[in-house]
Protein backbone atom coordinates (compact mmCIF):
# COMPACT_ATOMS: atom_id res chain seq x y z
CA UNK A 1 0.00 0.00 0.00
CA UNK A 2 1.13 3.61 -0.41
CA UNK A 3 3.44 5.22 2.10
CA UNK A 4 1.46 8.06 3.72
CA UNK A 5 0.92 9.06 6.98
CA UNK A 6 -2.14 9.95 9.01
CA UNK A 7 -2.88 12.71 11.57
CA UNK A 8 -5.63 11.94 13.90
CA UNK A 9 -6.46 14.66 15.92
CA UNK A 10 -8.91 13.36 18.87
CA UNK A 11 -9.09 14.03 22.77
CA UNK A 12 -11.71 10.83 23.01
CA UNK A 13 -9.23 8.26 24.56
CA UNK A 14 -11.85 5.23 23.07
CA UNK A 15 -12.56 6.92 19.71
CA UNK A 16 -8.73 7.38 19.31
CA UNK A 17 -8.35 3.58 20.10
CA UNK A 18 -10.70 2.38 17.48
CA UNK A 19 -9.69 4.22 14.90
CA UNK A 20 -5.67 3.48 15.31
CA UNK A 21 -6.90 -0.22 15.69
CA UNK A 22 -9.01 0.39 12.26
CA UNK A 23 -6.17 2.23 10.17
CA UNK A 24 -3.45 -0.52 11.38
CA UNK A 25 -5.47 -3.36 10.80
CA UNK A 26 -6.46 -1.98 7.47
CA UNK A 27 -2.73 -1.69 7.02
CA UNK A 28 -3.83 1.92 4.75
CA UNK A 29 -1.06 4.35 6.34
CA UNK A 30 3.05 3.03 7.37
CA UNK A 31 2.49 5.52 10.38
CA UNK A 32 -0.33 6.99 11.99
CA UNK A 33 0.50 10.03 14.66
CA UNK A 34 -1.94 11.12 17.50
CA UNK A 35 -2.74 14.50 19.34
CA UNK A 36 -5.14 14.74 21.68
CA UNK A 37 -5.91 18.75 21.53
CA UNK A 38 -5.85 21.74 18.93
CA UNK A 39 -2.29 23.51 20.13
CA UNK A 40 -0.70 19.75 20.35
CA UNK A 41 -1.93 19.45 16.84
CA UNK A 42 -0.35 22.69 15.47
CA UNK A 43 2.44 22.21 17.24
CA UNK A 44 2.77 18.92 15.23
CA UNK A 45 1.82 20.34 11.52
CA UNK A 46 4.10 23.21 12.22
CA UNK A 47 7.22 21.53 14.10
CA UNK A 48 6.89 23.64 17.29
CA UNK A 49 6.72 23.34 20.79
CA UNK A 50 7.01 19.86 21.84
CA UNK A 51 7.33 18.96 18.06
CA UNK A 52 9.85 20.76 17.17
CA UNK A 53 12.45 18.38 16.48
CA UNK A 54 9.63 16.63 14.07
CA UNK A 55 10.85 15.45 10.90
CA UNK A 56 8.59 13.84 8.01
CA UNK A 57 7.13 16.83 6.64
CA UNK A 58 3.57 16.86 6.61
CA UNK A 59 0.67 13.73 6.77
CA UNK A 60 -1.20 12.94 3.61
CA UNK A 61 -4.52 13.38 5.63
CA UNK A 62 -5.67 14.96 9.17
CA UNK A 63 -8.70 13.13 10.90
CA UNK A 64 -10.04 16.43 12.85
CA UNK A 65 -12.37 16.65 15.95
CA UNK A 66 -14.07 19.99 16.64
CA UNK A 67 -14.76 19.52 20.35
CA UNK A 68 -11.00 19.41 21.40
CA UNK A 69 -9.46 20.99 24.50
CA UNK A 70 -6.88 24.08 24.65
CA UNK A 71 -8.25 24.86 21.04
CA UNK A 72 -11.49 23.89 19.06
CA UNK A 73 -11.00 21.76 15.80
CA UNK A 74 -12.57 25.23 13.75
CA UNK A 75 -9.62 27.05 15.04
CA UNK A 76 -6.85 24.56 14.19
CA UNK A 77 -8.78 24.43 10.60
CA UNK A 78 -8.81 28.02 10.39
CA UNK A 79 -4.83 28.38 11.66
CA UNK A 80 -3.75 25.59 9.22
CA UNK A 81 -5.71 27.16 6.38
CA UNK A 82 -4.02 30.73 6.70
CA UNK A 83 -0.40 29.27 6.50
CA UNK A 84 1.03 28.42 2.79
CA UNK A 85 2.51 25.20 4.50
CA UNK A 86 -0.60 23.37 5.30
CA UNK A 87 -3.39 25.54 3.38
CA UNK A 88 -3.61 22.89 1.01
CA UNK A 89 -3.31 20.07 3.24
CA UNK A 90 -6.48 17.77 2.92
CA UNK A 91 -8.44 18.10 6.69
CA UNK A 92 -11.66 15.95 7.33
CA UNK A 93 -13.85 17.09 9.99
CA UNK A 94 -14.86 13.78 11.94
CA UNK A 95 -16.74 14.69 15.04
CA UNK A 96 -20.02 13.45 16.78
CA UNK A 97 -21.24 16.78 16.19
CA UNK A 98 -25.04 16.86 14.36
CA UNK A 99 -24.82 20.69 14.68
CA UNK A 100 -25.48 22.33 11.30
CA UNK A 101 -23.75 25.55 11.84
CA UNK A 102 -20.59 22.97 12.62
CA UNK A 103 -21.02 21.62 9.19
CA UNK A 104 -21.08 25.08 8.06
CA UNK A 105 -18.43 26.80 9.19
CA UNK A 106 -16.08 23.65 8.66
CA UNK A 107 -16.54 23.92 5.33
CA UNK A 108 -16.53 27.67 5.43
CA UNK A 109 -13.12 27.27 7.04
CA UNK A 110 -11.23 25.40 4.35
CA UNK A 111 -12.68 21.69 5.69
CA UNK A 112 -11.98 19.04 3.11
CA UNK A 113 -14.75 16.53 3.99
CA UNK A 114 -17.25 16.66 6.97
CA UNK A 115 -18.04 13.25 8.33
CA UNK A 116 -20.66 13.03 11.49
CA UNK A 117 -18.71 9.89 13.79
CA UNK A 118 -21.43 6.91 14.03
CA UNK A 119 -22.55 5.85 17.40
CA UNK A 120 -21.82 2.46 17.20
CA UNK A 121 -17.95 1.22 17.66
CA UNK A 122 -17.89 -1.30 14.35
CA UNK A 123 -18.99 1.55 12.27
CA UNK A 124 -16.80 4.18 13.27
CA UNK A 125 -14.17 1.65 12.79
CA UNK A 126 -15.59 1.04 9.05
CA UNK A 127 -16.31 5.04 8.57
CA UNK A 128 -12.35 5.28 9.32
CA UNK A 129 -11.24 2.87 6.61
CA UNK A 130 -13.46 3.93 4.17
CA UNK A 131 -11.75 7.31 4.90
CA UNK A 132 -8.43 5.99 4.71
CA UNK A 133 -9.05 4.26 1.58
CA UNK A 134 -10.57 7.34 -0.20
CA UNK A 135 -7.97 9.93 1.21
CA UNK A 136 -4.58 7.53 1.07
CA UNK A 137 -5.66 5.44 -1.71
CA UNK A 138 -7.84 7.10 -4.14
CA UNK A 139 -7.65 10.90 -3.79
CA UNK A 140 -5.11 13.23 -5.77
CA UNK A 141 -4.08 15.65 -3.76
CA UNK A 142 -1.91 18.59 -4.87
CA UNK A 143 0.77 18.50 -2.58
Amino acid sequence: MKGSAVLIVEDNPQDEMLMLRALQKSKLANRIDVVRDGQQALDYLFAEGEFASRTGGLPAVVLLDIGLPRLSGLQVLERVRADPRTRLLPVVILTSSDEEQDRFTSYEHGANSFVRKPLEFAELAETVVRLGIYWLLVNEPPI
